[in-house]
């Protein structure tokens, strides 16, 4: 008797797994992990990394091509750029850093409590209008020019001109499952709003948000280097990728090098971190293919 071959049922992924799966298969993700890592170790890492003080002058080296020594040069100070470019990381990626934790707090709780509750949603989203209409770069340069400049000023300058896009998206997603069963179940349990809200609803706003973030990481990156570049950003001598570039266009004849390296690093960051954000968001699509 022949016997009747059973196909075998996989069993059915989450959805979390279904994401990871994703991520893994997705080169635009480990393309952008992979150049985020290794700018986040170098920023890590710098003070055994660069070979010299980035703030060392040295007169006789002044406007020195690169070459065995001075790999990416040296300025019109004589400092090795190859040092403040990698000292310029930490500082980009800890001002991209602090920008995405401040944003990213204070827009889901804006987005998710004018997303939730109907009576503060329009008085919320007319503020959050009147900030949007503002370039953020323009925002954040007034900001900055208010506060003073300083690292702490510049990070509360690209939070606030990067805070209402969040806080949207967030809303967006919160009037979504705010609507859904299981939150008119919890309440019909007797359930807290607040408590229905973050631990229930904004779990639908989570892939989202992370998107948003990667962006709003290279966003700070690209931003802080336009206000140190009009002077606005952390104050001299801080070796920030701007006030690098800054520098040396009085110099970009003579010494291009001053300028091209920094803007190099510039362009891998925002490209790492645009290809991770394109990775996240399609592992997040539930229109993905497995």
């Amino acid at each position: 008797m022949a016997e009747i071959a059973v196909p075998i049922e996989r069993p059915s992924l989450s959805p979390g797994q279904a994401s990871l799966r994703r991520l893994l298969r997705s080169r635009s993700f480990m393309a952008g992990a992979a150049l985020v890592i290794l700018m986040a170790l170098v920023a890590i890492f710098a003070d055994g990394l660069a070979p010299f003080d980035p703030l060392r002058s040295n007169a006789r080296m002044r406007l020195t091509a690169p070459n065995s020594v001075y790999w990416f040069g040296t300025d019109h100070f004589g400092r090795d750029i190859l040092s403040r470019v990698i000292f310029g990381a930490r500082i980009s990626l800890a001002i991209g850093a602090m920008t995405v934790v401040l944003t990213g707090v204070v827009g889901t709780v804006i987005g998710a409590i004018s997303g939730f509750f109907p009576r503060l949603d329009n008085p919320i989203m007319r503020l959050m209008d009147a900030l949007m209409a503002f370039p953020s770069i323009v925002l954040a340069m007034v900001v900055s020019a208010i506060l003073g400049a300083s690292l702490t000023n510049v990070v509360i300058a690209l939070s606030i001109a990067t805070m209402p896009h969040t806080a949207r998206i967030v809303r967006a997603s919160v009037l979504v499952g705010r609507e859904l069963d299981y939150v008119d179940a919890a309440r019909s349990l007797g359930v807290a709003e607040l408590t229905i809200l973050f631990r229930h609803v904004l779990v639908n706003a989570t892939g989202p948000l992370i998107v948003r973030l990667t962006y709003v990481f290279a966003i700070a990156i690209l931003a802080e280097a336009a206000l140190s570049f009009v002077g606005a950003g952390p104050p001299p001598p801080s070796p920030s990728f701007g006030a690098i570039i800054a520098q040396g266009r009085d110099f970009m004849r003579e010494a291009p090098w001053i300028t091209v390296f920094p803007g190099l690093a510039i362009i891998l960051c925002v490209l790492g971190l645009n290809l991770l954000g394109d990775g996240l968001r399609d592992a997040f699509d539930p229109r993905s293919k497995l």
